[in-house]
């Protein structure tokens, strides 16, 4: 059941009171909050948005991105109790969906890979899918029609490209080189996030796998001979 404006604006303000040691009191949520301004002038960017005010919309989230740091476009999807802790940096896209009591802290990107059509026309879902109950540390980045699991933690500077199990918790920014030799030809990739690339370290790990599997039947193979040997 959706909640009317009025709610959605009382349970993203109780976040703020609840989540964040440094505001006591809702008072101070709404005078010193640049995430709660952020999330108000959101919700009714949203509304505006799905009224086919589209240009206003668009228009009003640049003048809060200048006013607050959060960049929130009006098409994306947001449950209530959202909390951005700080604000500053967090960019949120347009086919982003986020559950209800999420917490975003400051230089958070839930950004959007490259999926065209024939005319090289961007379609379809672009952005992450976010569960309940979920917490993304600051500097973290969500890339892609990824989906975070209720209750999930995302660690500080993580850089996520695949989908994250509900009540489980990632961290890692590490980069790699991939085995994969990128065309000059290629069309422009959004956050440098090719959604056929492939993690070389787990391909690498995959392949010694294989290669113990292949040691271990060899080696069995060798002593069961070594057995039938003795027997005869």
């Amino acid at each position: 059941m959706k909640k009317n404006f009025k709610s959605l604006i009382l349970s993203d303000l109780e976040s703020v009171t609840a989540r964040d040691p440094a505001t006591s009191t809702k008072l101070q949520a709404i005078l010193f909050s640049s995430g709660f301004h952020a999330i108000f002038c959101y919700r009714i960017n949203h509304f505006l948005w799905q009224k086919n005010w589209r240009l206003l919309a668009r228009f009003l989230s640049q003048v809060t991105r200048f006013l607050t740091g959060v960049e929130i476009h009006p098409a994306a999807h947001i449950g209530e109790g959202f909390f951005i802790d700080h604000g500053m940096g967090v960019v949120i896209g347009e086919t982003s969906e986020i559950g209800n009591q999420v917490t975003i802290y400051h230089g958070v990107t839930l950004g959007g890979t490259n999926l065209f059509n024939e005319k090289g026309k961007k379609t379809g879902k672009r952005h992450p899918s976010v569960g309940n109950n979920v917490v993304i540390g600051s500097g973290a980045q969500i890339l892609g029609p990824v989906k975070i699991g209720d209750n999930a933690k995302i660690g500080s500077n993580a850089v996520v490209v695949k989908d994250v199990e509900k009540n489980t918790t990632v961290v890692g920014p590490a980069a790699h080189q991939t085995h994969q030799k990128q065309k000059s030809n290629t069309i422009f990739c959004a956050y440098g996030v090719d959604k056929n690339l492939t993690d070389p370290i787990a391909e690498d790990i995959a392949l010694i796998e294989r290669r113990i599997k292949e040691l271990e039947t060899q080696i069995e193979s060798i002593s069961q001979k070594k057995q039938n040997e003795t027997i005869l």
